[in-house]
């Protein structure tokens, strides 16, 4: 049994227990007797529960200058929610439960050094009740997740070794029979470098929990990198660097020299050469395998056919160019600059701007068809492995501080995930229309690896993100949400650091919600017609519209023969323009959520309008403040319904109008 051991008094207990009325001291006494089982357990009683759990209402608000709408947007389909995430989890719950098939999230890992937030307040290593306030903030938010997923979704969860125990029996607890396996991941390289024998800090565990219906896509192995053709022989280019700068590494820093063309090429200074150079092998040193100048004499090196050679002819012009930045680059890192040693070694020498690769040549690879592994090969690995396999090849967490560096200009969020850990887990888990949902949303990761997929295979799946501020009294206005999450996917988008974004097609705009809380006494005065129309258009479209809702009449959405529209107030005027649409729109019935629906049901009818009227206020109820999520049922119906779906309050056909 995993537990979380408290050190508190007997004296203390006592007095907590006093403040317990005789419902919930019944309640204890029951969960103590009948409740008690294999398995995890925490203090869930002992804690100091989140209050507000179900509390209120929680409607959506757009908020379009945070928000990314290019031109001939005329809806949001990918989402970034600005708050905390357990009301993020509820408002999704009324707007897409049943249909995110893949939620990825990477949840704070309770490693005492106040990562997280639980009541308002940080959670550090001495507080007691770590632990269990930790298992009792995911469980929460794990239960309404799970109401999210399809019949074939899936949930993948980062977690450390640390911690991975605690977890995998909290999953088992929220998904009971539905455990799938776990990745693997490799998320930082220590290797020899690295002191003592095992590193577990070296790997992250990822738990797999699906619904019955889910797979894997689990390809064979593809070949499509073998692109380069030699004679016969198709190679692969591979990296010929490994994570070490020049100074840890300096016996492998040093310029690459092709005997063909006369060409120098300089090196990373952060990422040295992987292999020794015979120019700097000491006397009676012995090195293991070929040095660089073997390679290059066996044709194992590729240099690249077409690209800049420069030569600077005096110290001079090479110090303006490095001035310029105008010399050669991996990234956003100079190759060539002030105080690198020997720079006048470069003075006069042909400079290529391209960068050598090491051939790897398909022929003599085994097991050619090898199924998808449970384990995520680093890249290092994969580049310098003998045979080659479909295993997801992923970068550590220095590639994902790398890339947020060169999308937001810093490391303004620890520890990102390398899009490429997500990017191949989405590739084996999504469909090309899937939802992918990321409540532990943190600098947007996950947006980036969506859009990436997407670009790549044509297809259009949607994100939705969700992000705290993470403001303190120390910081009140801090935004992580809107300064790192959202402006990170809006660079993406419009590309950065010479890359091209994103197209409209693949996905390349979001709509910006923040979340207004409302007691459910106060929505008939407090509740505006963008609220009503953003909660309407998410539950039954799957978009928001780009326009702020109209306060008359505003369409949500279109079927192949009925209308849905939303209609705040009933005014001569509003009336005669819902009579006037359907022969507008060519649709034989009207689908309309008002205030009074009875009242605009009989006015309809009298008019000879089909339409099937909604209460507006049960709508913005529905699946909020501890209610089932379920599609209201029609309150009056004039004339006769035959579509089903539309008379059961679930569109299930045609799409944003």
């Amino acid at each position: 049994m995993a537990h979380d051991t408290p050190n508190r008094s007997t004296t203390a207990l006592l007095q907590n227990l006093e403040h317990l009325n005789a419902q919930q001291l019944r309640r204890l006494l029951a969960e103590h007797l009948t409740r008690q089982k294999l398995g995890l357990y925490w203090e869930s009683n002992a804690i100091e529960r989140d209050a507000a759990l179900n509390a209120n209402v929680v409607l959506p608000r757009v908020v379009p200058q945070l928000g990314h709408a290019p031109a001939g947007c005329l809806h949001h389909r990918n989402l970034v929610i600005e708050g905390d995430n357990f009301d993020s989890l509820r408002l999704l719950r009324a707007t897409h439960g049943g249909k995110v098939r893949v939620i990825y999230i990477d949840p704070p890992y309770n490693t005492g050094n106040k990562d997280w937030v639980y009541n308002d307040k940080f959670v550090g290593a001495n507080d007691r009740w770590r632990h269990s306030q930790w298992l009792e903030f995911l469980y929460q938010r794990l239960t309404l997740a799970r109401e999210l997923l399809t019949s074939d979704g899936v949930i993948l969860v980062s977690i450390n070794d640390e911690n991975r125990s605690r977890l995998e029996l909290l999953m088992d607890e929220v998904f009971p029979g539905r455990r799938i396996g776990s990745f693997v991941w490799r998320s930082r390289s220590g290797g020899n470098d690295t002191k003592g024998a095992f590193h577990s800090t070296n790997h992250e565990h990822i738990l797999i929990y699906g619904n019955p219906g889910f797979r894997f896509s689990g390809d064979e192995k593809s070949y499509s990198m073998y692109k380069y053709e030699e004679g016969n022989r198709l190679f692969r280019l591979s990296d010929l660097t490994k994570a070490h700068d020049f100074r840890e590494r300096a016996n492998t820093y040093y310029p690459i020299f092709d005997t063909k063309t006369q060409i120098y090429y300089p090196c990373n200074p952060q990422r040295v050469w992987a292999y020794a150079s015979q120019y700097r092998v000491k006397e009676g040193q012995k090195i293991r395998g070929d040095t660089m100048e073997d390679m290059v004499a066996k044709n194992m090196v590729w240099f690249p056919p077409e690209q800049r050679v420069e030569v600077f002819e005096s110290e001079a012009a090479l110090r303006d160019a490095i001035a310029r930045r105008d010399v050669p680059m991996s990234g956003s890192t100079p190759l060539l600059f002030d105080d690198m040693p020997d720079l006048l070694f470069w003075v006069g020498k042909k400079i290529g701007f391209g960068r050598p690769a090491f051939k790897r040549f398909k022929e003599g690879l085994k097991n050619e068809n090898q199924p998808i592994s449970s384990w995520l090969t680093p890249k290092q690995e994969a580049e310098t492995a003998e045979e080659d396999s479909n295993m997801p090849i992923v970068g550590t967490t220095e590639e994902g501080s790398k890339e947020l560096k060169e999308v937001m200009g810093d490391k303004a969020f620890p520890y990102p995930k390398p899009p490429s850990v997500i990017k191949a887990l989405l590739a084996q888990a999504t469909q090309p229309n899937d939802i992918v949902l990321d409540f532990f949303a943190g600098s947007g990761t996950t947006g980036q690896a969506v859009l990436e997929l997407n670009a790549e295979d044509g297809g259009k799946r949607r994100f939705v993100l969700c992000s705290s501020t993470e403001a303190t009294a120390k910081e009140p206005d801090k935004n992580l949400c809107r300064d790192v999450c959202a402006e990170r996917i809006r660079r993406v988008i419009t590309g950065y650091g010479g890359k091209p974004g994103y197209s409209l097609a693949q996905g390349g705009e979001f709509a910006y919600l923040q979340l207004d809380t409302l007691e459910a006494a106060d929505l008939a005065f407090d509740t505006t017609p963008a609220h009503a129309a953003t909660l309407l258009g998410l539950q039954h479209a799957g978009a928001v519209p780009v326009q702020a809702a109209q306060a008359e009449l505003q369409t949500i959405a279109k079927g192949s023969d009925w209308l849905m529209l939303l209609c705040p107030s009933v005014t001569p005027q509003v009336l005669d323009a819902l009579c006037a649409l359907p022969a507008a729109q060519q649709v034989a019935r009207l689908v309309v959520y008002a205030p009074r629906p009875k009242a605009l049901a009989a006015l309809l009818a009298e008019r000879g309008i089909e339409a099937v009227t909604y209460s507006l206020a049960d709508a913005l109820l529905q699946s909020q403040a501890g209610r089932k999520g379920r599609s209201p049922e029609p309150v009056e119906t004039s004339g006769a319904v035959t579509d089903s779906s539309v008379a059961a309050g679930g569109l299930t056909e045609g799409g944003v109008a």
